[in-house]
């Protein structure tokens, strides 16, 4: 309990899971909007276009100073946000061929940059590496204060600003038509979203900031239709993401913060993907099973039913084998034993024959006949 007590109260957790947590917050609440964009790519394009500008930074400072470096980062991760823009606009190419130039171009050069820092030599330069992959110690209490600076004002304009983000979301050409500036809006989330990046390099670095960007969007996606359920829902993912990540890190030695935080955000989107209700692949299958033995027990009903009808008795007594020659094959028992379950049919004796026989009640007579009628009249429909 002592070593539990020590790992909460010591400064550099307390700060990392702050961070994380801040940072997950911010990332989720813009992600949602970069993916309903369809523009999930564009955090990973920014974020390897903040390469070359960590590395002018250093450069321009003369050394590892933060402020420089992120301020290159976000410059050069605006450029690119621009550049993609002019490529989309004023080209014949797609956004996902306009994200693959910037991205490659862009990291090409950080990479060049960063080898050729390294080439010089110093100590200074060698710690560029970590945010390649980020390095959550690395974070300072001063460093929270800009992340809240951030995540407020991201807040206040994704509140000033929602009808138009709403609208600019789901049908661009919509707002266009109705007179919104739709190309500076769109920019202004980009920018956001490069803005977001750059604070979280330190924590999740160039290579997976994409991933703290999207999971925990889509995994919000998963759980409702609602823009603002969405927004709300993935923020909070972020941060739980973040946090554990954090904690997780503090309690395991040799465990990187950022990578355990984007293992989390893809547990979130498994989880998602699996068990949401009515998107969720457990449950997809579970309805598909259900429509299926809705399907068999109609089949079975309709066929008592014309049965019934073919010898002008409502309680015509079918003989299982019966069942199977008019079906093409072989009522299951689970079947019959929910529609008996539901008093829609019932087993009887036919002396002398000992075999199973059935035969509709009242209610499954007037069902199976309703059955007959949506059939009948749907087949007129497709006739016509």
């Amino acid at each position: 309990m002592t070593a539990l007590a020590g790992v909460f109260t010591g400064g550099i957790v307390q700060t990392v899971l702050l961070g994380a947590a801040l940072l997950g917050a911010i990332s989720g609440m813009l992600g949602a909007f970069a993916l309903l964009r369809r523009q999930s790519l564009i955090g990973d394009a920014l974020a390897h276009a903040a390469l070359p500008g960590i590395c002018l930074g250093f450069l321009i400072a003369g050394g590892r100073e933060l402020g420089s470096i992120l301020a290159g980062a976000f410059f050069t991760g605006t450029l690119a946000a621009l550049v993609m823009m002019l490529i989309i606009r004023s080209t014949r190419l797609k956004t996902d061929a306009a994200l693959g130039i910037v991205l490659s171009v862009f990291f090409a050069v950080g990479v060049v940059l960063l080898t050729h820092l390294q080439g010089q030599g110093g100590a200074a330069s060698v710690g560029l590496n970590s945010f390649l992959f980020g390095q959550a110690a690395a974070i300072l209490r001063s460093d929270l204060w800009i992340m809240g600076g951030v995540g407020l004002v991201t807040l206040a304009l994704v509140a000033g600003l929602w009808k138009e983000f709403k609208l600019v979301s789901f049908d661009p050409d919509f707002a266009r038509a109705s007179g919104l500036p739709v190309t500076a809006l769109e920019g202004l989330l980009t920018i956001m979203v490069a803005l977001a990046i750059v604070i979280g390099l330190q924590l999740v670095g160039v290579v997976l900031m994409v991933a703290l960007l999207i999971a925990p969007a889509a995994a919000a996606r998963q759980w409702t239709a609602s823009l603002g359920a969405m927004v709300a829902l993935s923020a909070l993912i972020g941060a739980a993401s973040g946090a554990g990540g954090a904690l997780i890190s503090a309690f395991g030695r040799g465990l990187a913060t950022g990578p355990v935080v984007v293992l989390l955000a893809t547990g979130a989107v498994v989880v998602s993907l699996l068990l949401a209700p009515g998107r969720g692949l457990v449950w997809q299958a579970w309805a598909a099973r259900r429509a299926r033995a809705r399907i068999g027990d109609g089949r079975v009903l309709l066929t008592l039913h014309a049965l019934a009808r073919a010898h002008d008795d409502p309680r015509y007594k079918t003989e299982h084998g019966m069942l199977h020659a008019a079906l093409g094959v072989t009522p299951s028992a689970q079947h019959l034993a929910r529609l008996e379950q539901r008093g829609l049919i019932r087993a009887v004796s036919h002396p002398p024959e000992t075999t199973p026989h059935w035969e509709l009640t009242s209610a499954g007579y007037r069902e199976a006949a309703l059955l007959a009628g949506r059939s009948e009249t749907d087949a007129e429909e497709q006739g016509a």
